[in-house]
Protein backbone atom coordinates (compact mmCIF):
# COMPACT_ATOMS: atom_id res chain seq x y z
CA UNK A 1 0.00 0.00 0.00
CA UNK A 2 1.41 3.46 -1.19
CA UNK A 3 2.36 5.22 2.14
CA UNK A 4 -0.11 8.27 0.77
CA UNK A 5 -2.65 5.64 1.32
CA UNK A 6 -1.36 4.18 4.46
CA UNK A 7 -1.19 7.49 6.18
CA UNK A 8 -4.66 8.41 5.06
CA UNK A 9 -6.02 5.46 6.90
CA UNK A 10 -4.74 7.24 10.36
CA UNK A 11 -8.14 8.23 11.57
CA UNK A 12 -9.65 7.73 14.84
CA UNK A 13 -13.04 6.76 16.16
CA UNK A 14 -14.15 8.37 18.63
CA UNK A 15 -17.24 5.82 20.81
CA UNK A 16 -18.07 5.56 24.26
CA UNK A 17 -19.28 3.06 26.01
CA UNK A 18 -22.01 4.47 28.08
CA UNK A 19 -22.84 6.38 25.13
CA UNK A 20 -23.61 3.06 22.88
CA UNK A 21 -25.12 1.05 25.80
CA UNK A 22 -27.71 4.52 26.07
CA UNK A 23 -28.80 5.06 22.97
CA UNK A 24 -32.18 4.60 21.96
CA UNK A 25 -33.16 2.91 18.86
CA UNK A 26 -33.17 4.78 15.42
CA UNK A 27 -37.23 4.57 14.68
CA UNK A 28 -38.35 7.81 16.26
CA UNK A 29 -39.87 10.30 14.13
CA UNK A 30 -40.97 13.72 14.26
CA UNK A 31 -44.69 13.92 14.88
CA UNK A 32 -46.49 15.84 12.46
CA UNK A 33 -48.53 17.56 15.47
CA UNK A 34 -45.43 18.67 16.68
CA UNK A 35 -45.35 20.89 13.08
CA UNK A 36 -46.82 24.26 13.03
CA UNK A 37 -46.64 25.10 9.46
CA UNK A 38 -49.99 23.77 7.39
CA UNK A 39 -47.35 22.71 4.35
CA UNK A 40 -44.79 21.09 6.69
CA UNK A 41 -47.23 19.35 8.61
CA UNK A 42 -48.91 17.97 5.30
CA UNK A 43 -45.94 16.71 4.41
CA UNK A 44 -44.58 14.98 7.47
CA UNK A 45 -47.78 13.41 7.57
CA UNK A 46 -48.42 11.92 3.93
CA UNK A 47 -44.42 10.60 4.43
CA UNK A 48 -44.93 9.77 8.54
CA UNK A 49 -44.05 5.68 7.80
CA UNK A 50 -41.55 6.39 5.13
CA UNK A 51 -39.89 8.59 7.01
CA UNK A 52 -39.77 6.33 10.04
CA UNK A 53 -38.91 3.42 7.82
CA UNK A 54 -36.18 5.37 6.63
CA UNK A 55 -35.10 6.24 10.08
CA UNK A 56 -35.19 2.76 11.10
CA UNK A 57 -32.87 1.43 7.89
CA UNK A 58 -30.40 4.43 8.56
CA UNK A 59 -29.82 2.95 11.89
CA UNK A 60 -29.27 -0.25 10.93
CA UNK A 61 -26.93 0.44 8.30
CA UNK A 62 -23.42 -0.44 8.48
CA UNK A 63 -21.30 2.64 7.80
CA UNK A 64 -17.51 2.44 8.55
CA UNK A 65 -17.79 4.30 11.69
CA UNK A 66 -20.70 4.98 13.76
CA UNK A 67 -23.26 7.32 12.18
CA UNK A 68 -26.39 8.74 14.61
CA UNK A 69 -29.34 10.56 12.70
CA UNK A 70 -29.98 13.53 14.98
CA UNK A 71 -31.71 16.78 14.88
CA UNK A 72 -29.15 18.68 16.28
CA UNK A 73 -25.65 17.87 15.11
CA UNK A 74 -22.47 18.23 16.37
CA UNK A 75 -23.06 17.04 20.16
CA UNK A 76 -20.43 15.27 22.05
CA UNK A 77 -20.31 12.23 21.99
CA UNK A 78 -20.47 12.36 26.30
CA UNK A 79 -23.90 14.15 25.77
CA UNK A 80 -25.58 11.96 23.11
CA UNK A 81 -27.26 9.46 25.33
CA UNK A 82 -30.86 10.91 25.22
CA UNK A 83 -30.58 13.38 22.69
CA UNK A 84 -32.87 13.82 20.06
CA UNK A 85 -32.53 11.11 17.02
CA UNK A 86 -35.46 12.46 15.23
CA UNK A 87 -33.01 13.55 12.00
CA UNK A 88 -35.11 13.25 9.56
CA UNK A 89 -37.60 16.22 8.68
CA UNK A 90 -38.82 18.40 6.43
CA UNK A 91 -38.27 21.97 6.28
CA UNK A 92 -38.43 25.66 4.76
CA UNK A 93 -35.09 26.27 3.85
CA UNK A 94 -34.18 29.24 1.21
CA UNK A 95 -37.50 29.29 -0.11
CA UNK A 96 -37.40 26.01 -1.04
CA UNK A 97 -39.07 22.99 0.98
CA UNK A 98 -36.31 20.53 1.64
CA UNK A 99 -36.23 16.41 3.22
CA UNK A 100 -33.38 17.21 5.62
CA UNK A 101 -31.28 14.52 6.54
CA UNK A 102 -28.94 15.15 9.87
CA UNK A 103 -26.35 13.34 12.11
CA UNK A 104 -23.12 13.03 13.33
CA UNK A 105 -20.85 10.09 12.24
CA UNK A 106 -17.94 9.25 15.05
CA UNK A 107 -14.79 9.82 12.93
CA UNK A 108 -12.11 11.65 13.50
CA UNK A 109 -9.64 12.85 10.65
CA UNK A 110 -6.11 13.60 10.83
CA UNK A 111 -6.15 17.38 9.46
CA UNK A 112 -2.21 16.98 8.91
CA UNK A 113 -3.21 13.72 6.17
CA UNK A 114 -6.21 14.78 4.85
CA UNK A 115 -7.13 18.17 3.77
CA UNK A 116 -10.49 19.97 4.35
CA UNK A 117 -11.71 18.68 0.64
CA UNK A 118 -10.41 14.99 1.21
CA UNK A 119 -12.16 14.81 4.37
CA UNK A 120 -15.32 16.11 2.40
CA UNK A 121 -14.59 13.45 0.21
CA UNK A 122 -14.84 11.36 2.91
CA UNK A 123 -18.06 12.60 4.69
CA UNK A 124 -19.88 12.39 0.74
CA UNK A 125 -18.50 8.84 0.17
CA UNK A 126 -19.30 7.56 3.53
CA UNK A 127 -21.99 8.55 4.84
CA UNK A 128 -24.12 10.37 2.44
CA UNK A 129 -23.51 8.54 -0.71
CA UNK A 130 -25.33 5.26 1.71
CA UNK A 131 -28.12 7.08 2.55
CA UNK A 132 -28.73 8.49 -0.96
CA UNK A 133 -28.87 4.90 -2.19
CA UNK A 134 -31.97 4.05 0.52
CA UNK A 135 -33.97 7.37 -0.23
CA UNK A 136 -35.12 6.07 -3.62
CA UNK A 137 -36.68 2.86 -1.93
CA UNK A 138 -39.09 5.20 0.02
CA UNK A 139 -38.90 8.45 -2.40
CA UNK A 140 -39.62 6.42 -5.33
CA UNK A 141 -41.27 9.49 -7.07
CA UNK A 142 -41.71 12.32 -4.64
CA UNK A 143 -44.26 15.10 -4.75
CA UNK A 144 -44.14 18.58 -2.35
CA UNK A 145 -40.34 19.35 -1.61
CA UNK A 146 -37.54 20.50 -3.92
CA UNK A 147 -34.30 19.50 -2.54
CA UNK A 148 -32.73 16.58 -0.06
CA UNK A 149 -30.45 18.38 2.33
CA UNK A 150 -27.48 16.31 4.66
CA UNK A 151 -25.77 18.22 7.41
CA UNK A 152 -23.42 15.78 9.05
CA UNK A 153 -21.13 16.57 12.34
CA UNK A 154 -17.58 14.61 12.53
CA UNK A 155 -14.23 15.28 14.18
CA UNK A 156 -11.18 16.94 13.39
CA UNK A 157 -7.83 15.94 14.50
CA UNK A 158 -5.11 18.53 14.88
CA UNK A 159 -1.97 17.97 16.11
CA UNK A 160 1.22 20.64 16.51
CA UNK A 161 4.49 20.34 19.32
CA UNK A 162 2.70 21.71 22.12
CA UNK A 163 -0.97 20.51 21.87
CA UNK A 164 -3.24 17.91 20.14
CA UNK A 165 -6.89 19.50 19.42
CA UNK A 166 -9.48 17.81 18.42
CA UNK A 167 -12.86 19.92 16.92
CA UNK A 168 -15.65 19.53 14.88
CA UNK A 169 -16.47 20.01 10.76
CA UNK A 170 -20.04 20.12 9.74
CA UNK A 171 -20.58 19.52 5.84
CA UNK A 172 -23.81 20.55 4.39
CA UNK A 173 -24.97 19.26 0.92
CA UNK A 174 -28.26 20.51 -0.38
CA UNK A 175 -28.98 19.00 -3.89
CA UNK A 176 -31.94 19.43 -6.24
CA UNK A 177 -34.16 16.76 -5.45
CA UNK A 178 -33.92 15.09 -8.79
CA UNK A 179 -30.35 15.19 -8.63
CA UNK A 180 -30.09 13.69 -5.31
CA UNK A 181 -32.02 10.41 -7.24
CA UNK A 182 -29.52 10.17 -9.96
CA UNK A 183 -26.60 10.82 -8.41
CA UNK A 184 -25.79 7.30 -6.88
CA UNK A 185 -26.72 5.83 -10.70
CA UNK A 186 -24.40 8.22 -12.43
CA UNK A 187 -22.20 6.60 -14.12
CA UNK A 188 -19.01 8.70 -13.80
CA UNK A 189 -16.91 10.99 -11.47
CA UNK A 190 -17.63 13.45 -14.18
CA UNK A 191 -21.55 13.14 -13.54
CA UNK A 192 -21.07 13.64 -9.96
CA UNK A 193 -18.98 16.31 -10.13
CA UNK A 194 -21.89 18.26 -12.20
CA UNK A 195 -24.58 17.31 -9.91
CA UNK A 196 -21.72 18.70 -7.14
CA UNK A 197 -21.26 21.67 -9.02
CA UNK A 198 -25.07 22.73 -9.34
CA UNK A 199 -25.82 21.88 -5.40
CA UNK A 200 -25.35 23.96 -2.08
CA UNK A 201 -22.21 23.16 -0.05
CA UNK A 202 -20.64 24.33 2.79
CA UNK A 203 -18.54 23.27 4.79
CA UNK A 204 -18.20 25.00 8.25
CA UNK A 205 -20.68 27.48 7.77
CA UNK A 206 -18.08 28.56 4.25
CA UNK A 207 -19.42 28.21 0.64
CA UNK A 208 -17.71 24.99 -0.47
CA UNK A 209 -16.30 23.56 -3.96
CA UNK A 210 -16.46 20.15 -3.14
CA UNK A 211 -14.11 18.42 -5.86
CA UNK A 212 -13.91 14.52 -6.16
CA UNK A 213 -11.07 13.06 -5.96
CA UNK A 214 -8.78 16.00 -5.34
CA UNK A 215 -6.81 17.23 -2.95
CA UNK A 216 -7.61 21.02 -3.14
CA UNK A 217 -11.64 22.25 -3.58
CA UNK A 218 -13.00 24.03 -6.41
CA UNK A 219 -12.87 27.71 -6.41
CA UNK A 220 -16.64 29.03 -5.79
CA UNK A 221 -16.06 31.96 -8.57
CA UNK A 222 -15.59 29.06 -10.80
CA UNK A 223 -19.24 27.50 -10.34
CA UNK A 224 -22.51 28.00 -11.65
CA UNK A 225 -24.58 27.04 -8.88
CA UNK A 226 -28.35 27.47 -9.56
CA UNK A 227 -28.67 30.42 -6.45
CA UNK A 228 -31.58 31.85 -8.12
CA UNK A 229 -34.06 28.51 -9.10
CA UNK A 230 -37.57 29.02 -8.52
CA UNK A 231 -39.04 25.83 -6.39
CA UNK A 232 -41.09 23.65 -8.60
CA UNK A 233 -44.62 23.72 -9.13
CA UNK A 234 -45.83 21.08 -6.68
CA UNK A 235 -44.07 22.65 -3.83
CA UNK A 236 -45.75 26.17 -4.61
CA UNK A 237 -49.28 24.27 -4.13
CA UNK A 238 -49.37 25.77 -0.71
CA UNK A 239 -48.92 28.84 0.93
CA UNK A 240 -44.98 28.87 1.98
CA UNK A 241 -44.01 29.51 5.32
CA UNK A 242 -41.18 32.28 6.19
CA UNK A 243 -37.75 30.91 5.45
CA UNK A 244 -35.66 28.55 8.15
CA UNK A 245 -32.65 27.10 8.46
CA UNK A 246 -32.20 23.71 7.65
CA UNK A 247 -31.97 22.12 11.19
CA UNK A 248 -35.99 23.28 12.10
CA UNK A 249 -35.87 24.71 15.49
CA UNK A 250 -37.18 22.99 18.66
CA UNK A 251 -40.47 23.87 19.77
CA UNK A 252 -39.31 25.92 23.17
CA UNK A 253 -39.59 29.01 20.31
CA UNK A 254 -38.43 30.91 17.39
CA UNK A 255 -35.08 30.38 16.42
CA UNK A 256 -34.32 28.12 19.25
CA UNK A 257 -30.47 26.77 18.17
CA UNK A 258 -29.71 23.39 20.14
CA UNK A 259 -26.13 22.25 20.30
CA UNK A 260 -24.85 21.59 16.66
CA UNK A 261 -21.89 23.96 16.70
CA UNK A 262 -18.71 23.73 15.40
CA UNK A 263 -15.80 24.41 18.16
CA UNK A 264 -12.95 25.60 15.65
CA UNK A 265 -14.92 27.82 13.14
CA UNK A 266 -18.80 28.49 12.28
CA UNK A 267 -21.36 26.36 13.61
CA UNK A 268 -23.68 24.04 11.33
CA UNK A 269 -23.50 25.29 7.34
CA UNK A 270 -25.47 26.61 5.14
CA UNK A 271 -25.59 28.97 2.24
CA UNK A 272 -26.55 32.52 1.96
CA UNK A 273 -29.84 33.05 1.07
CA UNK A 274 -30.60 33.88 -2.46
CA UNK A 275 -33.83 36.68 -2.76
CA UNK A 276 -36.26 35.47 -4.79
CA UNK A 277 -38.90 38.26 -4.03
CA UNK A 278 -39.41 41.09 -6.30
CA UNK A 279 -37.15 43.57 -6.89
CA UNK A 280 -38.95 46.57 -4.83
CA UNK A 281 -41.19 45.80 -2.16
CA UNK A 282 -42.53 48.11 -0.03
CA UNK A 283 -39.89 50.22 2.15
CA UNK A 284 -42.48 50.80 4.93
CA UNK A 285 -44.28 48.01 6.86
CA UNK A 286 -48.34 47.71 6.67
CA UNK A 287 -50.01 48.96 9.87
CA UNK A 288 -51.11 45.54 12.04
CA UNK A 289 -54.38 44.65 11.65
CA UNK A 290 -57.47 46.21 13.42
CA UNK A 291 -59.13 42.73 14.55
CA UNK A 292 -57.26 42.14 17.81
CA UNK A 293 -56.56 38.33 16.70
CA UNK A 294 -52.68 37.18 17.04
CA UNK A 295 -51.04 37.32 14.35
CA UNK A 296 -50.93 34.08 11.93
CA UNK A 297 -48.16 32.31 10.17
CA UNK A 298 -49.40 33.78 6.81
CA UNK A 299 -49.37 37.41 8.46
CA UNK A 300 -45.26 36.29 9.13
CA UNK A 301 -45.07 35.33 5.21
CA UNK A 302 -46.99 38.14 4.29
CA UNK A 303 -44.80 40.68 5.70
CA UNK A 304 -41.24 38.36 5.11
CA UNK A 305 -42.30 38.98 1.38
CA UNK A 306 -43.23 42.71 1.90
CA UNK A 307 -39.64 43.47 3.84
CA UNK A 308 -37.60 40.55 1.88
CA UNK A 309 -35.32 43.53 0.08
CA UNK A 310 -34.71 45.21 3.42
CA UNK A 311 -33.61 41.55 5.16
CA UNK A 312 -31.60 41.18 2.03
CA UNK A 313 -29.54 44.31 2.58
CA UNK A 314 -29.46 43.48 6.38
CA UNK A 315 -27.52 40.36 5.49
CA UNK A 316 -25.39 41.53 3.32
CA UNK A 317 -24.15 44.21 5.63
CA UNK A 318 -24.53 41.93 8.71
CA UNK A 319 -21.71 39.74 7.64
CA UNK A 320 -19.50 42.67 7.01
CA UNK A 321 -20.74 45.00 10.31
CA UNK A 322 -22.64 42.70 12.98
CA UNK A 323 -20.28 38.79 12.81
CA UNK A 324 -23.49 37.73 11.21
CA UNK A 325 -23.77 34.08 9.86
CA UNK A 326 -24.25 33.56 6.24
CA UNK A 327 -26.13 30.19 6.50
CA UNK A 328 -28.75 31.83 9.01
CA UNK A 329 -30.19 35.38 7.15
CA UNK A 330 -32.16 37.49 9.11
CA UNK A 331 -35.95 36.04 8.55
CA UNK A 332 -39.40 37.04 10.88
CA UNK A 333 -41.12 34.06 12.70
CA UNK A 334 -43.90 34.05 15.48
CA UNK A 335 -43.13 33.89 19.20
CA UNK A 336 -45.67 34.14 22.09
CA UNK A 337 -48.28 35.10 19.22
CA UNK A 338 -45.95 37.55 18.20
CA UNK A 339 -43.88 38.49 15.29
CA UNK A 340 -40.24 38.96 16.02
CA UNK A 341 -37.02 39.57 13.52
CA UNK A 342 -34.67 37.05 13.91
CA UNK A 343 -30.73 36.83 13.68
CA UNK A 344 -28.21 35.07 14.16
CA UNK A 345 -24.63 36.80 15.03
CA UNK A 346 -21.27 34.63 15.84
CA UNK A 347 -18.79 35.53 18.69
CA UNK A 348 -15.46 35.94 17.38
CA UNK A 349 -14.02 35.82 21.05
CA UNK A 350 -13.74 31.71 22.31
CA UNK A 351 -14.51 30.99 26.07
CA UNK A 352 -12.55 28.66 28.60
CA UNK A 353 -15.55 26.69 29.57
CA UNK A 354 -13.82 25.12 32.59
CA UNK A 355 -13.33 28.32 33.74
CA UNK A 356 -16.77 29.58 32.93
CA UNK A 357 -20.65 29.49 34.08
CA UNK A 358 -23.32 29.75 31.20
CA UNK A 359 -24.66 32.46 33.28
CA UNK A 360 -21.08 34.20 33.19
CA UNK A 361 -20.66 33.37 29.46
CA UNK A 362 -24.37 34.80 28.66
CA UNK A 363 -23.36 37.95 30.23
CA UNK A 364 -20.62 38.68 28.61
CA UNK A 365 -21.89 37.42 25.70
CA UNK A 366 -24.44 40.45 25.76
CA UNK A 367 -22.27 43.01 27.28
CA UNK A 368 -18.68 42.93 25.06
CA UNK A 369 -19.91 41.58 22.36
CA UNK A 370 -23.91 42.23 21.73
CA UNK A 371 -24.48 45.58 23.39
CA UNK A 372 -22.24 47.30 21.14
CA UNK A 373 -23.89 46.24 17.94
CA UNK A 374 -26.98 47.11 19.22
CA UNK A 375 -27.77 50.58 18.35
CA UNK A 376 -26.35 50.25 14.44
CA UNK A 377 -28.06 46.74 14.40
CA UNK A 378 -31.89 48.14 15.12
CA UNK A 379 -31.10 51.10 12.86
CA UNK A 380 -30.21 49.25 10.19
CA UNK A 381 -33.41 46.65 10.48
CA UNK A 382 -36.50 46.44 9.48
CA UNK A 383 -39.53 48.55 11.57
CA UNK A 384 -43.32 48.76 12.26
CA UNK A 385 -46.34 47.96 14.20
CA UNK A 386 -46.00 44.31 13.14
CA UNK A 387 -42.72 43.67 14.32
CA UNK A 388 -42.60 43.39 18.21
CA UNK A 389 -39.04 42.98 18.18
CA UNK A 390 -35.56 41.43 18.08
CA UNK A 391 -34.86 37.64 18.39
CA UNK A 392 -31.02 37.48 18.46
CA UNK A 393 -28.66 33.91 18.75
CA UNK A 394 -25.19 34.88 19.75
CA UNK A 395 -23.41 31.54 19.02
CA UNK A 396 -20.26 31.22 21.11
CA UNK A 397 -17.27 29.09 21.04
CA UNK A 398 -15.11 27.25 22.79
CA UNK A 399 -11.01 27.26 23.41
CA UNK A 400 -11.29 23.89 24.90
CA UNK A 401 -11.23 20.79 22.69
CA UNK A 402 -13.40 18.56 24.94
CA UNK A 403 -16.87 20.96 25.06
CA UNK A 404 -19.63 21.55 22.48
CA UNK A 405 -20.15 25.23 22.50
CA UNK A 406 -23.48 26.76 22.67
CA UNK A 407 -26.40 28.78 22.12
CA UNK A 408 -27.17 32.33 23.83
CA UNK A 409 -30.63 33.72 22.69
CA UNK A 410 -31.90 36.76 23.57
CA UNK A 411 -35.18 37.75 22.89
CA UNK A 412 -35.62 41.45 23.28
CA UNK A 413 -38.75 43.29 22.48
CA UNK A 414 -38.43 46.72 20.12
CA UNK A 415 -39.40 49.33 22.89
CA UNK A 416 -36.76 48.51 25.14
CA UNK A 417 -34.18 48.12 22.49
CA UNK A 418 -35.21 51.35 21.24
CA UNK A 419 -34.73 52.53 25.21
CA UNK A 420 -31.61 51.18 25.88
CA UNK A 421 -30.27 52.44 22.60
CA UNK A 422 -31.33 55.68 23.43
CA UNK A 423 -29.65 55.70 26.78
CA UNK A 424 -32.54 55.85 28.68
CA UNK A 425 -32.58 52.37 29.91
CA UNK A 426 -29.29 50.03 31.58
CA UNK A 427 -28.48 47.01 29.97
CA UNK A 428 -30.11 44.98 33.24
CA UNK A 429 -33.05 47.05 32.29
CA UNK A 430 -32.84 45.21 28.99
CA UNK A 431 -32.51 41.81 30.31
CA UNK A 432 -34.74 41.77 32.54
CA UNK A 433 -37.83 43.33 29.60
CA UNK A 434 -36.26 40.12 27.45
CA UNK A 435 -36.37 36.80 27.30
CA UNK A 436 -32.65 34.86 27.57
CA UNK A 437 -32.42 31.15 26.32
CA UNK A 438 -29.33 29.32 26.45
CA UNK A 439 -29.35 26.10 24.28
CA UNK A 440 -32.61 26.74 24.32
CA UNK A 441 -33.25 26.54 28.25
CA UNK A 442 -34.44 29.89 29.86
CA UNK A 443 -32.44 31.07 32.47
CA UNK A 444 -32.49 34.77 34.89
CA UNK A 445 -29.35 36.74 34.30
CA UNK A 446 -28.10 39.06 36.68
CA UNK A 447 -25.26 41.10 34.83
CA UNK A 448 -23.41 42.66 37.61
CA UNK A 449 -23.66 39.73 39.99
CA UNK A 450 -22.03 37.03 37.73
CA UNK A 451 -19.56 39.33 36.19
Amino acid sequence: MPRTDRAALQISILVVAAWISGLRPGTAQVSPQEIRSPQLKSLETTYFQELKALNQEIAGTKFPFPFVLSRYVGVDPKEQSGTDTRGLEFVRFHDRTSLKVSGNYHAAFNAEVLTQNQRANRVLDEVIGLILGLIPKYFANPQGFDTIGFEIAFHVRRNSAHYNYEGKEILVLVFNREDALRFTKAQSDDQKQEILNGSEIFLDGKEFGLALGSRDPLMIEDLDRAHEEKPSRDSRAEPAPAPAKLTAPPPQGPGVRLPGINNSDLPLGLRPPASQTPASPPTTIAPAPSNGKPPTQADVDALQAQTQSQLDTLAKEGAKRFQMVAYAPPTLALFRDQIYLQVTLRNPAPFDKSQSSIYKRAAQSFDLFLAPLLKDLVSKAPAGPQISGFDITVLNQFASTSSSSEAVEFICPYPALQQFTDYRITNQDLINQSVVLVNGVRIALNLQQVE
